[in-house]
């Protein structure tokens, strides 16, 4: 029986991945990267972020690299295609092993590509076991980080992927409780402009590349006008009083 494990790998510091991952990352037979193409398709040859995790526990030569169009948002035509290889490719190292885990930045049931993959091979290796190990999410790592406090009492808590649109994330914004952006480094100045309009800008806070040596964390008053990194992380908590327990 073949078994496909999903791992959250988290945001990038190498020690928030799991106990449980680590265990799953060594016992697969091979472990799955993503990899960003280039413009011919192929493998654009940088090393992801998933993959530089997952090299702190496992060797290279378990390690195989697999395309993904994760860069393609036009050519939906490119894109698929792209997706149809990259599900042959995985099934075909089922056949070959049994026990195949994929690596995957955050958690893998949280905006991963895991989910689109795990549903093409389920298709192409009927009775293949689809397991997922949790991962440390970026919003986490950001909160840990900063001080900022996620959620009190009753107040709810949004997650608004910014590849939806500033318009999204500005109802968001004009809610209640607290409110997380993820992706939004090429809107950043709509960013800031949206938390501006709906008077959410005290106390926000957005980070990128965590737990790395290019880590930058900062008060959303400082988002820049140009484009930050593609995998930023925002987030805005819910307007609080200053008594204790206030929201029980």
């Amino acid at each position: 029986m073949s078994t496909l494990v999903g791992v959250g790998v988290g945001p990038g510091d190498p020690e928030l991945v799991t106990v449980k991952g680590v265990r799953a990352l060594q016992e697969a037979d091979a472990v799955v990267v993503p990899v960003m193409s280039a413009s011919d398709g192929k493998d654009g040859g940088e090393p992801g972020r998933a993959e530089a995790t997952v090299l702190h526990y496992v060797g290279a030569e378990k390690v195989v690299r697999v395309v993904f169009a994760l860069n393609e948002r036009t050519d939906r035509a490119r894109r698929e295609a792209a997706w149809d290889a990259a599900g042959e490719r995985v099934a075909a190292l089922l056949r070959a092993h049994g026990s195949v885990a994929f690596a995957t930045i955050g958690d893998p049931n949280v905006y991963s590509t895991f989910t689109y993959l795990a549903q093409t091979v389920a298709e192409l290796v009927p009775g293949t076991v689809v397991e997922t190990v949790p991962g440390i999410t970026a919003m986490q790592d950001l909160a840990a980080r900063s001080g900022a406090v996620l959620t009190e009492g009753t107040e709810p808590l949004t997650l608004v992927p910014v590849t939806a649109g500033a318009a999204a994330l500005k109802e968001a914004l004009e809610g209640p409780g607290t409110v997380v952006a993820y992706k939004f480094g090429r809107l950043a100045a709509e960013v800031a402009t949206a938390l501006r309009e709906t008077g959410r800008t005290e106390g926000a806070v957005w980070g990128s590349a965590l737990g790395l040596p290019e880590e930058s964390i900062r008060p959303a008053a400082e988002l820049a006008e140009g484009p930050l990194p593609y995998l930023s992380t925002l987030i805005a908590p819910a307007p609080r009083g200053s008594g204790r327990g206030g929201k029980l």
